[in-house]
């Protein structure tokens, strides 16, 4: 028999009857993590002390940072990728001593890096392995696993937290394996009331990290740019250029918001980009290099936060295809996932309405009937690719999935693909180390990440948030939503608020009334090098990953603010009002939710299709067919109802579901389909008719896509 008991800081006991080099108890594990912080924190504890202090001043613009990068200096490392991986090399880089640049195609954390599980994992998946086949390399990876999650929730506290993980049994079989972390059947229900109940046996609880995945990856790269480090988005490499030896020293980019180009020179080239891995190597070795990444999709979703206790989240390891689900309070919400499919590089991934259905189908599996799992709940919706490894040396493609890869090319060129977003210092760790040796770079110091602070970090405390509410007047959850994304930068955003002119808030004025961000935010982003509408609404905020249509009523204010701050014409306002409509649309799950409604099969009585054809008749008064804008905008002012222009095609575009420009009596007939089945939840349209006409509306909670 074998067990396992897990606790806040990682594997508690780990016995076997088979071996006993697994065995590994509390204080040893303890001692262990000790152990690692005092190894890499004495040998630079003065660096490590002085790096530490809190930068007072502002951060540099970003037209300063391109100053830099296109004088001409020639920096010791370049490294392309933004992401997670990137930064962390960045950041490993220039505290090391070594003169630091970083360019990123997009926008920092606009691919992968904010789209995972935002789970910051310890290893469990791992450790059955290791006991059951007595792996050490995977006992190790747990190990490691371990260490980075403590390091990460030590260096950004106020991004990140322990989250408990519950794995729900329902054969008796698996009691004995998980006996040291069953729960009572009572307690499992306490704690996840909407757990279905039926053959319940109980229920393992292990401990995992959570974070705000975004958020994290640009603190890291604002972390290295106050520490020296030149890092810029929207800035494309064009190619790498090359000594007449054929060696890479440096490259030639373009910055994608001014269209500029010049060559950044470097002793050594970092290639980080994830999923875009092959392409940067065939720059470097266009005759030699064999692709080695292999993308996979991940899908989630984002349901509302009713779904899931606000503490605890819940692991279904067997699926019906053998996926591992998440399910997990998020930002107030749930989100839900992953699905794990082969996927082609794009620089757009898009959800599908077949990975949003089998997500919900899974969920529906283990909930309480009492849960009604409805497809228009699904609140947005998003793909992110992984980016495995393919190593042609092994044939087993799970191990593949947790690994990374260092590559020295011919050309110099240094490659790290592969890995995860718990280990992303550890990579980076390895990476700048291979830098160092394979181009003789002189460097300050050893590696001093362990226990750098990132920022915010420095003197932030979660009670500060206190302070917000007492000292600005703020609402208590905005104030908590500053202290938790900008730790102690958050009185920086706090004194750019303008008073609301309200007895409460006094300070603090709302993008939307749903959800805390607020509107001076979005200038703040600015300073944190925002660049685009998307840039905000996805990264700098989340709110295009938590509401849809939440991100789409926001715009029009961001897209306004964002061209105060950056001098946008009108020209430029209606472009990025366009671009990041069709990001929510594409990326973040609103051409699914169509696909779903469009899909759904039309479910209504005799009675109910006669009552939505007077609906449609009561817009098509001039009995054509088909219903226009210019139909809407009769009919609400014949009812002294103010409808903005914007908010008419809005409404408009939400049932015309082939894009014709017009709503045909099929579309309507599927929009009241829609809402009877529960493909959607609400409609604005049918809102504003039901309160013009005082019928009993069909609209249902959430409004979700």
């Amino acid at each position: 028999m074998s067990w396992v008991r897990f606790t806040k800081t990682g594997v508690a006991v780990v016995a076997t009857s088979a071996a006993a080099i697994f065995a590994l108890d509390m204080t040893n594990e303890r001692r262990f993590q000790r152990q690692m912080k005092d190894h890499f924190r004495i040998a630079h504890a003065d660096r490590l002390a002085e790096l530490n202090k809190r930068a007072p001043s502002a951060l540099p613009t970003r037209k300063d940072i391109l100053t830099s990068l296109s004088k001409g200096e020639e920096f010791d490392v370049l490294i392309i990728g933004g992401g997670a991986t990137g930064a962390g090399v960045a950041l490993d880089a220039q505290t090391r001593g070594l003169k630091t640049a970083l360019v990123e195609l997009d926008d920092f954390s606009s691919g992968t890096s904010s789209r995972s599980t935002k789970l910051i994992h310890g290893g469990v998946r791992y450790l059955q392995a290791a006991i059951m086949k007595l792996d050490l390399e995977q006992y190790r990876m747990v190990k490691e696993a371990l260490f980075e999650r403590h390091n990460l929730l030590e260096i950004a506290p106020h991004l990140s937290s322990p989250l408990p993980i519950m794995l729900p049994i329902y054969k008796l079989w698996q009691v004995p394996y998980y006996w040291s972390g069953i729960k009572a059947k009572s307690q499992a229900l306490e704690r996840f009331p909407m757990l279905k109940n039926e053959s319940l046996k109980g229920a393992l609880i292990y401990y995992d990290g959570q974070h705000n995945d975004a958020r994290m990856n640009l603190a890291i790269i604002l972390t290295a740019i106050r520490h020296g480090a030149k890092c810029a988005n929207h800035v494309r490499v064009e190619k790498l250029n090359k000594d007449e030896n054929g060696k890479v020293i440096g490259a030639h980019v373009k910055d994608m918001v001014t269209s500029g180009e010049w060559d950044i020179k470097a002793k050594a080239v970092i290639n980080a980009t994830g999923p875009f891995t092959d392409s940067i190597r065939l720059m470097g070795d266009p005759e030699t290099a064999r692709p080695i990444c292999a993308p996979s999709s991940g899908v989630h979703i984002t349901l509302p936060g009713y779904y899931s206790p606000s503490n605890t989240g819940l692991l279904d390891p067997d699926t019906s295809d053998g996926r591992v689900i998440f399910f997990l309070p998020w930002e107030r919400m749930t989100i839900a996932g992953t699905t794990d499919a082969p996927s082609d590089v794009t620089l757009s991934p898009q959800p599908t309405d077949h990975d949003i259905e089998f997500i919900l189908q899974e969920i529906r599996g283990y909930l309480s009937k009492d849960v009604s799992v409805r497809r228009g709940d699904v609140m947005s919706a998003w793909s992110g690719l992984r980016p495995l490894v393919r190593d042609p040396n092994k044939k087993d493609t799970k191990s593949l999935a947790r690994n990374h890869i260092i590559e020295v090319g011919k050309s110099g060129l240094v490659t790290i693909a592969g890995g995860k977003w718990t280990t992303y210092r550890h990579m980076a760790e390895e990476t700048v180390d291979t830098v160092v040796k394979v181009h003789d770079l002189k460097t300050e110091s050893g590696c001093v990440t362990p226990g750098l602070l990132l920022e915010g970090a420095h003197d932030w405390n979660s009670l500060q948030y206190i302070h917000l509410v007492q000292d600005y007047g703020m609402e208590v959850d905005v104030a908590q939503h500053l202290s938790n994304t900008y730790g102690d930068r958050a009185f920086v955003v706090a004194r750019m608020c303008k008073m609301t002119g309200k007895r409460w808030p006094i300070v603090g004025q709302r993008l939307h009334p749903e959800f805390p961000y607020l509107d001076a935010e979005v200038r703040y982003a600015v300073r944190e090098y925002a660049c685009t509408a998307v840039d905000v609404i996805a990264r700098r905020m989340r709110l295009a990953f938590l509401n849809t249509y939440a991100a789409h009523e926001v715009l029009p204010d961001v897209v306004r603010v964002m061209g105060e701050e950056l001098g946008w014409s009108y020209a430029e306002q209606r472009q990025q009002l366009d671009k990041a409509r069709a990001f929510i649309d594409l990326e973040m799950g609103q051409n699914a939710k169509q696909t779903a409604v469009s899909n759904a099969p039309l479910n209504l009585t005799k009675e109910e299709m006669q009552k939505a054809k007077e609906r449609f008749n009561q817009l098509d008064k001039d009995r054509k067919g088909h219903i226009t804008v210019n139909d809407l905008r009769k009919h609400f002012r014949e009812h002294n109802q103010k409808i903005d222009e914007r908010v008419l095609h809005e409404l408009l575009n939400e049932v015309d579901l082939n894009k014709n420009g017009e709503i045909e009596i099929a579309e309507f007939f599927q929009l009241y389909s829609g809402l009877k089945g529960g493909q959607l939840t609400s409609n604005r349209l049918v809102g504003y008719l039901d309160e013009i006409h005082g019928t009993p509306s069909v609209n249902r909670a959430c409004g979700g896509i």
